[in-house]
């Protein structure tokens, strides 16, 4: 039996020039070939779209026609795709339970900056869900911001993740706030 008409989970993404249309071309190439559409998170950096779908697939859709016929589709659009099938036990792995924060940073703009604040995170078994930079230059903080949605384990000691956050970000002349995400969200609520 062939495993690849096994896969009922595909993660699929796409990267190309940011013009209008795009989520509608790729959501209707993904309904033509018998793809439900389950999660999408899609953003614009620098006029370069990327998107990410997470697809369900009929049984009977195959996935060398499907991956074909999408680059195909969608590659004289101008769009690269990427197509991973999600195999059945990665869908049941759970992340270790627990509390979402949100950790911003403001500072000058140069190298490093990302991999520092994440080499903390990453020592302490946070997992970063969602994570946003804008980096515009120079030495204005208001013009480099990072902003990272992050699940805090259960049980880790947050105070002394928290000092060695704010101890990092000072040896990167950072200013760094970290919330839990319902804090968050009330205190930026328009």
């Amino acid at each position: 039996m062939n495993t690849e008409n096994q896969i009922k989970n595909i993660v699929i993404s796409v990267l190309g020039t940011d013009r209008p249309g795009i989520v509608a071309s790729v959501s209707k190439a993904l309904f033509d070939n018998g793809c439900d559409v389950r999660d999408v998170s899609q953003t614009i950096l620098q006029n370069e779209f990327a998107g990410i779908f997470v697809v369900s697939m009929r049984g009977e859709t195959d996935f060398e026609r499907l991956q074909q016929s999408l680059r195909q589709s969608l590659g004289v659009q101008g769009l690269a795709v990427f197509l991973k099938p999600i195999t059945q036990g990665a869908q049941e792995e759970v992340l270790p339970k627990g509390e979402p924060f949100v950790v911003t940073t403001m500072g000058p703009d140069r190298m490093g900056l990302v991999a520092g604040i994440t080499e903390v995170m990453a020592g302490f078994g946070v997992n970063i869900m969602n994570l946003k930079a804008i980096f515009r230059g120079g030495n204005d903080p208001t013009n480099n911001i990072m902003i990272y949605e992050v699940n805090v384990p259960v049980g880790l000691d947050q105070r002394t993740f928290r000092e060695a956050l704010a101890r990092r970000a000072r040896e990167l002349e950072l200013d760094l706030s970290m919330q839990h995400r319902d804090i968050f969200e009330e205190i930026n609520r328009l």
